[in-house]
């Protein structure tokens, strides 16, 4: 495992029932760097951010969290070691403002009054929730959203808020389970812009299907099949491993290859 990395997985295995959904997986994630996860649907992608936010158990493996060997993380340790992830619905509160359900994302601790802070019956804790709402508005490109509501937001809007709502808890490591799904193309190069800015503020790691929008963005890119890692390394590195291309394409031509650069598959 690498001594600098914010999280390091290996040897991880999951197992449903006799079914493998990973087998052997190596994941690392290092500071300020963005990490893609793609691969042909029922690759293991998302179970692997299962087992990273304690919703699957794994088989076995281990992981490093800052350098220190810890058990596998529950749910609720997340807030804990500073992981904040968003899942592929975005699952916005319709009788709250975008302010508010951002605050709703905050790293509320044990002995606060969540609904007493939100709600102004405390007046000095709410502010300070506020500004931290607003301030991971401002870093996902959406401060001007924050009084309107849900159903007033466009859907390219709606991600940038859900992006917010992670944020507002000061993640050091941001998991994204397919941020850029039903995005156009315009919106999707926006997003890819405005990740590019989030990696000065925290590490992410992306599951996605857009593997062009994955290869612009991703300081290391890992390639999965059938729960398996069959290639890691930059994105023109593993664009072009054979492995890869067969898994995509069923095929490791030339022409393959430049589908490939230009997949959203």
């Amino acid at each position: 495992m690498s001594s600098n990395s914010l999280l390091s997985i290996s040897n991880l295995t999951v197992e449903f029932g006799g079914l493998k959904a990973l087998d052997d997986v190596f994941l690392t994630i290092k500071p300020n760097s963005i990490v893609g996860l793609i691969g042909p649907n029922g690759a293991g992608k998302t179970t692997l951010f299962n087992s990273i936010s304690g919703l699957v158990a794994p088989t076995s493996g281990t992981i490093e969290i800052y350098g220190k060997r810890v058990d596998w993380p529950a749910t609720n340790d997340l807030a804990e070691y500073s992981i904040a992830r968003t899942l592929q619905g975005v699952g916005l509160f319709a009788g709250l403002s975008v302010v508010e359900n951002v605050m709703m994302g905050a790293n509320i601790r044990a002995g606060s009054n969540f609904l007493k802070d939100l709600f102004g019956l405390s007046g000095k804790s709410e502010a300070q929730l506020r500004r931290k709402a607003l301030d991971a508005l401002a870093w996902a490109s959406a401060l001007d959203l924050a009084e309107k509501m849900p159903s007033d937001l466009t859907y390219p809007d709606t991600k940038r808020v859900s992006i917010a709502r992670a944020l507002v808890m000061d993640p050091k490591i941001l998991l994204l389970d397919e941020p850029a799904a039903g995005l156009g193309q315009d919106d999707i190069d926006k997003f890819a812009q405005l990740l590019i800015q989030l990696r000065k503020k925290c590490a992410i790691a992306i599951v996605e299907h857009h593997v062009d929008f994955i290869g612009a963005i991703s300081d290391q890119v890992y390639v999965l099949n059938f729960g398996k890692v069959i290639a890691s390394g930059t994105f023109d590195v593993v664009k072009r491993d054979p492995a890869v291309l067969a898994a995509y394409l069923g095929t490791s031509s030339q022409s393959g290859n430049d589908q490939l650069g230009n997949s959203h598959a």
